[in-house]
């Protein structure tokens, strides 16, 4: 019988990354957003917050220009949260990231910088108030140095900075947060001691990026009241108003030369909104030119000429050269007498509304994009801040109201009805029912009795119990989930290498389309062809291009979808990668015990023993269960467990066995005597040690295996010299989950192949596949452990793509396994799903995580994979349309056609940028829209 080390629950695993050694999988690490290189695995991990990413083509900046750097070892910039994580190889080596960063013109602020610790070692910061001399801190430090248990002094406190960081290995009640700051005030009584919290990068990107809003309301709010009067001169009385209305023939006078009033009036309104007002995509562009060509630069000489920029540099062209174009022209009229005044060339009125519009477009998309991270961040709020903590006695009396942050693990704590749980924690006294919907998706309640494990973030909605800690703050489940989301949300889906590729060459191919209009409609100005209003093509051509929308397509529905998968207790550990190739699974791979059945409490329901029960064989009969017994201890497999809990049932007698022998995929074998083995495993087991097996066992055992039963035999051997003889037969009845139908039959419908390995016997795999609709040819049994990976390779070169099998491309194969045996096959898999109570390695090889124990996740999974990619190509589609019909607009392709009015059919610089602005907000709002339950929209899950 096979065996699997103890299972342990998700806490555990969610820290542990994914082996990328998957032959199978295209692992890309799409190096624009998230890079590794081929160091050594970095020492530190710093936790940034960067401000002034307004495109993926600025994360993509970033990314890029890091990872030329040979002292940073992997880069993950998340231009959704603003947050980037960088591999350093020393602590100090943060502050040059954030200088690297800022010659880049954008802004960033270190969160943290970690660096590894044992499994249950804690990191905390205290701060440290009341120091009056300078030889306070090393008091304070002294006395931590004589504490045991004390692992490093991370940061010692300063006068100027009373914080001291520390690394300890919790040991309640003797060494404790608790503990150690008691100890500090302790020195003198006027130090008070208290756990600090510096913000958390997210905190910190808020801020950052609220304070980027508030930047761009002051410059909305100074150029909305300069746009009026400029709307009331240059729209209103130049163009709307009869030409013989009188304050129009005023603004119309020349004020000298060949300027006019309104010219003059122009200038002075969009000077301020040029030099005020659009300064920030100026100064970030000006920054862009200089990260590029700045000495030192590690980008190639000739791709700086095809390769630069970002959104930030065509509004600032767009801008720079209506305002800079309608100077020169202020400049030509003013030294020169005109015999009349042509105001067909000024755009000064179109730098206001293009800053106008643009800022306006720009704070709508901070705003949107800011609440795609929503999902994620609420499920951050449902950790308590309070906790009563017990005393190890357990006396009523000596409960205790503390903050979280005080507690440790080993700690007792009481969580009343109604009341969550401050920290992960196992149950030491009473049984209740606990909501775990917040983290499972799931709404029924869970039962929860001594030993049982629960989970910061629940609810206990029955009886008060008392827990011991085993998860402080951030080491919880609630707090791995969170991270695993959001880390998966900054891996990179392979399509966005399109909108990369697209937007890395946008801005030099916009730049010469933009010249190339200007020389056109030039050479035709001068040649008197059309009216000289041709600068006004070009700067329509740089505002209307900028590629937000093709940047924002991926990231923002990615993001909405990770944020939707934890919603329905669905963890992405493989991100955006995952999602796609999720979307177009062809093949689904169960593993049968405990994954298509329980698992968990199989029971033992049929045994044939020998010799039959008498009162004469008792003792032998008690002799065997006991031996049997012995032996299944040694393994954590459900059937052993099952084996086990029959033989405690039928005997008190206790034996020892000794060379226990694990074969992997048949079962154990043991010394019961000393010259006696005894052998316990599958049919294959008894195959290979060639034990005699009575026809009239064979057709019981025939029997059980058609009612999908596994069967377990017990052979023994009295000497080497002996054959092995079959003494003993069970058969046990794991119960397929009540969901397994039905899933099945889902999957199936949407056209998805559905197969089942199994190390059963052929013949029970066959039965229980039958009772759950899985053809019998698609039905693998008898697979050792060590062979799953193989079948799956298997099945990955022979099954085709699609429906039609005469396809040329092979099919994407899903595996979705529980054990520590399932996990060479999760990894192998195109995708790997691992049920959420499942063993650690098994959860830490998959690519999606099923939080609850329920199949019915599986189709949830796939549903939403296809609508995310699905909304993912319609914002491809929108903005690249969108675009393209744009570009050759504002380049007045469509000159020729003339309006009803009598006019031409252009695009005027300030429409343009309003245009613009709406590609960008109309894809994050689509994305945004998939929250929604608007049938066609949004996700119904």
């Amino acid at each position: 019988m096979a065996t699997d080390p103890a299972r342990e629950p998700l806490l555990q695993p969610l820290l542990q990354p994914r082996d990328q050694n998957n032959n199978n999988t295209n692992n890309n690490n799409y190096q624009s957003i998230s890079t590794t290189t081929n160091m050594e695995a970095p020492v530190f991990q710093a936790t940034l917050a960067i401000g002034g990413m307004s495109c993926t083509s600025c994360s993509n900046t970033i990314a890029k220009e890091l990872e030329k750097q040979d002292w940073i070892s992997s880069v993950s910039v998340n231009f959704a949260t603003a947050i980037a994580n960088v591999g350093i190889r020393s602590r100090d080596a943060a502050d040059r990231v954030v200088k690297a960063i800022a010659n880049m013109g954008f802004e960033a602020q270190v969160q943290e910088v970690r660096a590894p610790v044992q499994e249950r070692a804690r990191f905390v910061q205290v701060r440290l108030d009341g120091f009056h001399c300078v030889h306070c801190p090393s008091r304070a430090v002294a006395s931590l140095s004589k504490m045991e248990g004390i692992v490093n002094i991370d940061h010692e406190p300063t006068m100027a900075t009373p914080v001291i960081k520390i690394t300890y290995i919790p040991s309640a009640p003797t060494l404790t947060i608790r503990k150690i700051l008691s100890t500090l005030e302790s020195v003198d009584p006027a130090f008070k001691a208290s756990i600090h919290h510096p913000p958390t990068a997210e905190e910190i990107s808020h801020k950052m990026q609220s304070h980027h809003r508030k930047q761009l309301l002051y410059r909305i709010c100074l150029t909305l009241v300069m746009a009026i009067p400029t709307f009331i001169v240059g729209i209103v009385y130049m163009s709307l108003v009869p030409a013989e209305n009188p304050t129009r023939m005023y603004l119309m006078m020349p004020w000298t030369s060949g300027i006019s009033r309104a010219q003059i009036a122009l200038f002075v309104l969009s000077t301020p909104i040029f030099f005020f007002g659009a300064d920030v995509f100026h100064r970030k562009a000006l920054k862009e030119v200089y990260s590029l060509w700045r000495p030192g630069s590690k980008t190639p000489i000739l791709q700086r000429f095809y390769n630069f920029g970002s959104m930030n540099m065509l509004m600032s062209l767009g801008t720079t050269i209506a305002y800079v174009s309608s100077c020169c022209q202020l400049i030509a009229a003013g030294v020169t007498k005109p015999t009349h005044i042509n105001d067909a060339n000024f755009y000064f009125d179109s730098v206001v509304f293009l800053t106008l519009f643009l800022l306006v477009g720009r704070i709508i998309e901070a705003y949107s994009k800011a609440k795609t991270g929503d999902a994620v961040e609420a499920l951050g709020k449902l950790r308590p801040t309070e906790a009563v903590l017990v005393k190890p006695d357990g006396s009523g009396s000596a409960d205790k109201v503390v903050a979280v942050d005080l507690l440790d693990f080993g700690d007792l704590v009481r969580i009343p009805h109604g009341a969550s749980p401050p920290c992960d924690g196992k149950v030491m006294e009473g049984k209740t029912k606990f909501d775990e919907s917040s983290l499972t998706g799931e709404s029924r309640l869970v039962n929860k009795n001594t030993g049982d494990e629960v989970f910061s973030g629940t609810v206990n909605k029955d009886a008060p119990i008392v827990i011991q800690i085993t998860g402080v703050a951030g080491r919880s489940m609630l707090d791995k989930i969170v991270n695993i989301v959001r880390d998966g949300q900054t891996k990179k889906a392979p399509i966005e290498d399109i909108a990369n590729a697209l937007t890395s060459y946008f801005v030099p191919i916009i730049t010469l389309v933009a010249i190339l209009t200007w020389l056109t409609w030039l050479s035709l100005g001068i040649s008197g062809a059309i009216p000289e209003s041709w600068m006004s093509f070009a700067i329509s051509v740089f505002v209307v291009a900028c590629p937000c929308g093709l940047g924002l397509a991926a990231p923002t529905a990615l993001f909405v979808g990770g944020g939707l998968a934890a919603k329905h207790g669905i963890l992405a550990n493989g991100g955006g990668e995952a999602f796609e190739k999720a979307s177009k699974i062809d093949c689904v791979v169960f593993d049968k015990t405990g994954t298509l059945t329980e698992g968990g409490e199989p029971k033992v329901v049929d045994t044939l023993l020998y010799p039959e029960k008498d009162d004469a064989s008792e003792e032998m009969r008690s002799k065997l269960l006991a031996s049997l017994r012995a032996i299944e201890e040694n393994s954590s497999h459900p059937i052993a467990k099952a084996i086990v809990s029959y033989c405690t049932r039928e005997t008190e007698r206790r034996t020892e066995v000794t060379h226990v022998e694990e074969i992997p995929g048949r079962g154990l074998k043991a010394k019961y005597s000393a010259i006696s083995t005894m052998a316990v495993g599958n049919e294959a087991l008894m195959r290979e040690l060639k034990a005699s097996i009575s026809p009239d066992t064979a057709n019981h055992i025939h029997d059980w295996q058609n009612e999908a039963k596994s069967v377990a035999f017990v052979a023994t051997q009295t000497d080497l010299n002996a054959s092995w003889k079959v003494v003993a037969a069970l058969s046990i009845e794991d119960r397929i989950r009540d969901e397994a139908v039905n899933v099945v039959r889902d999957l199936q419908a949407r056209g998805t192949k559905v197969w089942m390995l199994s190390g059963d016997n052929a013949k029970t795999a066959r039965a229980v596949a039958l009772r759950i609709g899985i053809p019998e040819t698609n039905v693998i049994s008898e697979v050792l452990p060590a062979d799953k990976a193989a079948k799956v390779k298997y099945l990955q070169s022979t099954l085709k793509a699609g429906i039609n099998e005469d396809s040329n491309d092979r099919a994407t194969v899903a595996m979705i396994g529980d054990g520590i045996n399932d996990a060479p096959a999760l990894t192998t898999a195109d995708i790997g799903i691992a049920i959420g109570s499942g063993s650690d390695i098994a959860i830490s090889s998959a690519d999606f995580v099923l939080i609850q124990s329920d199949l019915r996740s599986v189709v949830t999974l796939l549903s939403l994979s296809n609508k995310v990619f699905q909304r993912i190509k319609i914002n491809f589609a929108w903005a690249l349309v969108y675009n393209l019909v744009a570009i050759p607009f504002a380049a007045g392709c469509f000159y020729a056609v003339r309006t009803p009015s009598g006019g031409h059919l252009t695009l005027d610089p300030v429409w343009a940028s309003l245009a613009m602005a709406l590609s960008s907000i109309s894809v994050v709002l689509s994305s945004l829209a998939l929250r929604s339950r608007i049938p066609g929209l949004g996700f119904r899950g």
